[in-house]
Order: structure tokens, then sequence, then C-alpha cells
């Protein structure tokens, strides 16, 4: 076992494979994934995991994730939105968000708003923008962009005089690049947590 043991890297790497693979990787797979010349490195890892509520032991010693390692909140039914009805709870499945929101992890990242500009697009100063970069915007994406310099969070426009970002805010202006336009990324979810 290395020296120092980044549990961090450990962890995101079984998420990485619990969410492709909807198992945990066998002691052998572990060895590769972390990248050790024994398993006996891995039964290190797996131990310390267990400790700090990753991973549990089953029947017969089995290894299992716990919602810590899994992310996973538990998805009970739906409830109407409009007219009142009884919610009734029923376990319909687990997920993690990141499963729900998240298709390319790799290349998924997440910014908090500042200012006011996307308010009528229901981005509020606060929310966090899960952002995924190398996809190409369509017209009408969310996209975070830097515009001569200056970076921002607008709706992407493509018409005959080329590009320009518009705000969903009346108070701003719609923004056409004077010299440049690098597109960071397209937002592809927005979460909002209330007090």
């Amino acid at each position: 076992m290395p020296r120092t043991l980044n549990i961090g890297e450990r962890v995101r790497a079984l998420r990485v494979f619990l969410r492709n693979e909807g198992r945990l990787p066998s002691y052998d797979e572990m060895r590769a994934i972390f990248q050790y010349r024994s398993k006996n490195a891995v039964f290190g890892v797996v131990r310390k995991l267990v400790e700090l509520g990753y991973l549990r032991r089953g029947a017969g010693g089995r290894l299992a994730p716990t919602p810590r390692l899994s992310a996973a909140t538990r998805l009970l039914g739906a409830v109407a939105a409009g007219f009142p009805s009884p919610a009734e709870e029923e376990l319909v499945n687990t997920m993690s968000l990141d499963e729900f929101l998240v298709e390319r992890p790799e290349a998924t990242f997440l910014l908090t708003v500042s200012g006011d500009s996307m308010i009528e697009a229901g981005i509020q100063p606060g929310d966090l923008v899960l952002v995924e970069k190398g996809r190409t915007p369509r017209n009408g994406d969310i996209v975070v962009a830097q515009v001569d310099d200056e970076w921002t969070l607008k709706y992407f426009r493509r018409d005959a005089d080329g590009v320009h970002l518009d705000p969903a805010n009346s108070a701003y202006a719609p923004i056409r690049p004077k010299r440049s336009l690098v597109v960071g990324g397209v937002v592809r979810a927005v979460v909002r947590k209330y007090p």
C-alpha cells in the first residue's frame, strides 16, 4: 500500500465504477482501478473505507456500498404539483443526483451563480449550475462563455449576423462579441437549496 492514502481518489473511482456497472468491483478489479500490484494493498483500503462508513460488510462478509459511497437518495414515488392529492410513500428506487443529472462525469462541473441576468430563466443568485464541457451549444441553450475576456452565463443564440448571448432579464442587453467568444460549457441543470 502507498505511504499516503488518498481516500478521496479511491472513493471517486469506486463511485464511477458503481455508477457504470451497478455493483462494487471485486478485489481484483479494485487492484486494477487503484493501480496496485497486490490485493493485499486493496485489503488495507477496504478496511479504511469500512471504518469511514463508505462500505459495510453484509451477510457472509460480503462488501456493500453505504449511502455515503453511493450518494443515493430514495425515490419514493410521485406527487401532484397541481390539485392536492395524498402523497403515498412508496419506495420506487434509489438514485444519486449524479446518476440523474450527470451523463459525462469527467466533463461536468458546478458553478455558483452570481448576478441576476438569468432570473427570468429561473436561475437566481446563489444557485448552482451543472455545466458540461465539450458539448456543442444549440440555439437556445444556456451556456457559460468567455466573451471578450469576461465570463458570463447567458442564452446562446445564432442568427444571420453570427453568435450573440442573450440575458433572461429585461434590464440587460444582448451581448455580441467584439473580439472573442469561447464557450466553456452548456448548462445541464440548476440546483437550488431552500433555507
